[in-house]
């Protein structure tokens, strides 16, 4: 007989009665007249009342601790998305620790160093020696792909799907490239990122369409371009989002250019994947 022992009675012609907690289903506690004793009623009360008891609260606890969960995963990911600053146009700062600038272009002079600067590829918009010098301090970190490290002092190559850790950052290179598009040719080597930080993955795609090597990228937060001027089109963008699902995505590459998207198509963007994921629209900060 297996189970937990929880009170036993004798009837009337010596026969014990054990009532278990836990016995396998069907196995045998007592005859019939021994489970309708007064005694035995008692004890498999009392047993069943405390079982109940112990039960809701392990339910209860289960919930609570489901709860708390939930709620310090959202304040984790809500703050990693404060974190988030979009300069303008395909330009951000993830505020981490470590600091880690991408594609900073037309920015402000900073009191502190960024510990990384990631480059993507070499378009004026996205590779700015003068705004690279605005920021950059004597331990900065550099991170680019071959043709940029031929242009500028101290960078450190990645090649697609290669990473580095700087401090509690994990850095992963991966391609970006336009399938039917002269600007962002794959034989360029133009980067996205994978920056994964404080248990999140941030893919910033850089200039790219939807490509074959996204089925390997299923980030929680993505950075997608939405111009369609050799990269994703706001169509597209929303494509990439309902097979990717990341929980948030934040529109890049509009609002500053004249080639870029505007306010509108990222707000089109926000209507098109609305069941699949949140999409944040960013005030400018520089």
């Amino acid at each position: 007989m297996n189970g937990v022992l929880v009170g036993s009675v004798g009837n009337g012609d010596g026969v014990k009665v054990s009532v278990l907690r836990g016995a396998a289903p069907g196995e045998s506690i007592g005859s019939l007249a021994d489970l309708k004793h007064p005694a035995a009623a008692s004890i498999i009360n009392n047993a069943g009342k405390k079982f109940l008891i112990n039960l809701l609260l392990a339910k209860q606890a289960l919930i609570d601790y489901t709860e708390s969960c939930a709620t310090r995963l959202c304040l984790r990911i809500n703050h990693m998305i404060e974190n988030i600053k979009w300069l303008g146009h395909g330009s951000f700062v993830i505020e981490g620790p470590p600091i880690i600038y991408i594609d900073p272009w037309r920015v402000v002079k900073q009191v502190f160093h960024p510990d990384v600067i990631l480059i993507s590829h070499e378009h004026y918009d996205h590779f700015s020696v003068a705004d690279i010098s605005k920021i950059r301090g004597p331990e900065t970190r550099i991170i680019s792909n071959e043709t940029i490290a031929a242009q500028l002092d101290g960078v450190t190559v990645l090649r697609p799907w290669q990473s580095i850790t700087v401090e509690r950052a994990s850095i992963k290179a991966v391609p970006a490239y336009s399938l039917n598009s002269l600007q962002h040719p794959k034989e360029a080597g133009g980067l996205g990122f994978v920056i994964s930080l404080n248990l999140y993955d941030i893919y910033y795609a850089g200039d790219t369409q939807i490509i074959p090597e996204m089925e390997r990228i299923q980030p929680d937060i993505a950075i997608l371009p939405i111009d369609g001027n050799g990269t994703l089109t706001v169509e597209q963008a929303a494509q990439v989002v309902r097979k990717m699902r990341p929980r948030w995505v934040i529109p890049s590459n509009w609002g500053t250019t004249t080639e870029g998207a505007s306010s509108m198509d990222a707000k089109t963007l926000q209507e098109l994947v609305r069941d699949y994921a949140k999409v944040i629209i960013p005030e400018q900060t520089r």
